[in-house]
């Protein structure tokens, strides 16, 4: 019994997984296609190798929340906690399958949240949701597409105010994209030293990895600058082709947080079982 449940949460697993390459590659790569930066070809191979890298240098923060903090599984009796996950992971997938083939962008993250909590009412009753968990996961649902509105309105402001807003577009714009490629390498690498094990075993302090991320941002900046000088064409099209390289380190960033925080939806419920 026990080995066929382990036996099909794996492969519902790897169909989840697969759901979420499917449904989600879209939201890291879809700008960078979209703008001619690379082409679709390319942007599944980054992708595949981001996403992959993102989940294994970041994920287990994430499964660790969806695995044990969602409902308080101590109370339920293992094989059905085991059944439970299974039932939540296999639901989710189906949803978001029928999503993907209307062609509509949704949330793993919403899907398998949904269905582990469905479990643990039915199961458990309300006490045994973590009500300040589940709490804190719902508020990132309404303050993430909030804070990225603002985010991106503050951004192209400033890309307004100090590229097109000006006389000569072009000779700001090679001034202000080594910002962006400074800003981005950032906080990629300040992700990285704070939430992977690569920050354990180097054992430094928060202030140390903020100025180490900062000196090689600055030393991306610095490259940033020469390879801006280098960009020909015609007018705005040297803004197009320097913004197209940013829409590429971007992409990738986001490909590797999305490996990072949607591995948990597929795995998570795996590794309870």
């Amino acid at each position: 019994m026990l080995l066929a449940i382990v036996i099909i949460a794996v492969f519902s697993g790897l169909y989840m997984a697969w759901n979420i390459g499917a449904n989600d590659v879209a939201n890291s790569m879809s700008t960078a296609v979209g703008a001619k930066a690379i082409t679709m070809k390319q942007a599944l191979i980054i992708a595949a190798v981001l996403d992959f890298l993102g989940a294994v240098l970041v994920g287990k923060h994430v499964t660790d929340t969806v695995k044990g903090k969602i409902i308080d599984t101590a109370s339920i009796e293992p094989t059905l906690v085991a059944l439970g996950f299974l039932a939540s992971l296999l639901s989710a997938s189906i949803f978001v399958t029928l999503a993907t083939w209307k062609e509509l962008p949704v949330s793993t993250t919403h899907a398998i949240i949904g269905g582990i909590t469905g479990f643990g009412l039915i199961q458990g009753g309300l006490e045994a949701v973590r009500w300040k968990t589940l709490g804190q996961v719902a508020a990132s649902w309404v303050i993430s597409p909030i804070a990225g509105a603002a985010l991106a309105f503050l951004m192209f402001g400033i890309i307004r105010l100090f590229i097109f807003a000006r006389k000569d577009p072009v000779k700001w714009s090679r001034y202000v994209s080594p910002f962006f490629v400074a800003l981005t390498i950032f906080i990629i690498l300040l992700s990285i030293f704070m939430k992977t094990r690569v920050g354990v075993i180097l054992g430094y302090e928060t202030k140390e990895y903020i100025i180490i991320s900062l000196f090689f941002a600055f030393i991306a900046g610095l490259i940033g600058i020469f390879f801006a000088k280098r960009f020909i064409g015609k007018g705005y099209e040297i803004v197009e082709n320097l913004f197209r390289r940013l829409q590429i380190m971007t992409s990738c960033y986001v490909a590797f947080s999305h490996g990072a925080n949607d591995v948990a939806n597929a795995v998570a419920p795996v590794a309870v079982v």
